[in-house]
């Protein structure tokens, strides 16, 4: 039987495993850390794109996350139910629709602030590995979009 060193179709020389895994396992680690602020990892994605800019429009929020501006709807909806967001039709441009972070959307940042070294902590990684991976993994999505 071949091993995964001389077969290019084990399942373990598949980049597409060890990534599938990776972000699924990965993930996983969000949840319990998520669960207490009401939150799941997209909405908490959406959350850090708004910490980082706030008042974006939807195109532009979209464009951040690299996701199509429909699949946003039904997250930012639910933020805004939470009471986190707020979004609202631009006075200049009726068409677009902007995205804002209520006082209790930017109060949640300081809660959420726990969530970085508790994931370093669940892997027990190095930080150095952990960083190396990240900048390899943005490395691979800029070549995958060339």
């Amino acid at each position: 039987m071949a091993t995964a060193d001389d077969d290019l179709l084990a399942l373990e020389a598949q980049l597409c495993f060890a990534l599938a895994q990776g972000a699924r396992r990965g993930i996983g680690l969000y949840r319990p850390l998520l669960e207490p602020l009401g939150i799941n990892h997209p909405q908490y994605l959406v959350l850090l794109a708004l910490w980082q800019q706030d008042g974006p429009t939807l195109a532009e929020l979209a464009g951040t996350l690299d996701v199509d501006p429909g699949n946003l709807s039904t997250m930012l909806r639910r933020l805004e139910e939470l009471g986190y967001l707020t979004r609202a039709r631009r006075d200049d441009d009726a068409r677009a629709l902007r995205v804002r972070l209520t006082e209790a959307g930017q109060a949640l940042r300081e809660r959420a602030r726990l969530i970085p070294p508790a994931i370093v902590d669940r892997v027990g990684m190095p930080m150095t590995e952990l960083t190396e991976l990240r900048d390899a993994l943005h490395r691979f999505i800029a070549a995958t979009r060339a």
